[in-house]
């Protein structure tokens, strides 16, 4: 089934607030402090599953009669889905081992993932949390056969331990494949990591990588349309088109998410830096304006008596207002005042300076040099701009 590492949404670095977003689905448990998640559409999607298996001629014929058939059919959707389960937490255990914040664990109808809030910081980090949830689920595999071998149960428990092994060993085997968004994938990109020394070309490596298995998946649907493993009516064909589906979506987003992140360096502060004038709060608009337009400047700071920065003039106030009103306003009156958070150093860049905007949402932020004098005015509208021509 299909598996997906998410890390910190669809873009570079986003901070998710700590309540779930609304319709994200059932919150059923919280191991180890995780919320597990199942969307509503898993218990519409399992129940049909419930009903085609129980029907089909996957299920041994030593389970006889509807409810017996019904029940182990249950049984088998429920191993899937814990198999998924455990695979996605031993991701998450490990990411937790090396402090990177686990966000949620979401089971849907075709698989599960995680959401990793950072991106791990080395290559073998990247491995290590990446490998985790195969080897889980092989080792789980493993544990079925032995207990075949060793207690050679019968019947149905003999029926339930063989689908505990499939589950697991289909998890594990389809999330080796070496594309993103499989944990295959991660493995490929973190040995690329390793070798390169570029995360960023490693991703897009990878998610080429996942692309060229999504249309594999569907190419082997296609030219093998009534086969027994591919086939569109009894076999899993109308599956791996999902999959397939679902991954080209995911390989995309990862070679759009790596090619901002190859990019953000060239976010400065500095260079997205409006010149700004000081002027006091009483001071009519009009006159402000002309004032910033002589200094060539097109940001406005009010400062108190002892000059000091309290406020900036909102420019879309600016904007808003009739120029024959503007003689009559004080430039104060558009100002919003100085929270800590809109005070930002000059130095900042890249992802540093996105999240620093983003913990403060505003129209306008104070930039300062290290030695506290003000260098001039960040308009959220220029970064905006900035961070869409990456």
């Amino acid at each position: 089934m299909a598996d997906g590492i998410q890390r910190g949404g669809s873009q570079p670095g986003r901070k998710a607030p700590s309540r779930p977003r609304p319709g994200l689905g059932v919150l059923v448990a919280k191991p180890f402090g995780i919320p597990v998640f199942i969307s509503p559409y898993w218990f519409l999607v399992a129940a049909v599953l419930v009903v085609l298996y129980s029907n089909s001629d996957a299920l041994p014929g030593t389970v006889q009669g509807s409810v017996p058939r019904y029940l182990v059919a249950v049984a088998f959707v429920v191993l899937l889905y814990l198999s998924v389960l455990i695979h996605e937490l031993s991701h998450s255990v490990v990411a937790l081992a090396f402090k990177l914040p686990v966000r949620r664990i979401l089971l849907w109808p075709l698989g599960g993932f995680s959401e990793i809030e950072q991106e791990p910081p080395t290559p073998g980090q990247e491995f290590l949390v990446s490998a985790a949830g195969p080897a889980m689920s092989l080792a789980l595999a493993g544990v079925g056969i032995a207990l075949n071998v060793l207690a050679s149960p019968h019947g149905i428990p003999r029926v339930l331990i063989d689908r505990f092994i499939l589950a697991n060993a289909v998890v594990g085997v389809f999330n080796l494949l070496p594309g993103l968004p499989l944990d295959g994938g991660r493995l490929l990109r973190a040995g690329l990591w390793k070798l390169t020394g570029r995360g960023s070309y490693s991703t897009v490596l990878a998610a080429w990588a996942g692309r060229i298995i999504a249309v594999a998946a569907v190419a082997a649907v296609l030219v093998q349309p009534s086969s027994a493993f591919f086939g569109l009516t009894d076999g899993y064909g109308i599956w791996l088109i999902a999959v397939a589906a679902f991954m080209w979506m995911s390989a995309s987003q990862a070679l759009r998410s790596a090619r901002v992140r190859e990019r953000l360096p060239a976010l400065q502060a500095r260079a997205l830096a409006r010149r700004a004038i000081p002027i006091p709060s009483t001071l009519p608009l009009a006159e402000a304006i002309r004032r910033a337009d002589l200094a060539q400047a097109r940001a406005l700071v009010v400062v108190d008596h002892d000059a000091k920065p309290i406020a900036i003039v909102n420019e879309g106030a600016v904007i808003a207002t009739p120029e024959q009103r503007r003689p009559w306003i004080d430039a104060g009156s558009l100002a919003r005042t100085l929270d800590p958070d809109m005070i930002l150093s000059a130095d900042l860049s890249g992802m540093d300076l996105i999240e620093a905007v983003r913990r403060a949402p505003a129209s306008e932020y104070l930039l300062i040099e290290p030695s506290g004098q003000v260098y001039g005015v960040l308009a959220t509208a220029d970064l905006d701009h900035a961070f869409a021509g990456t």
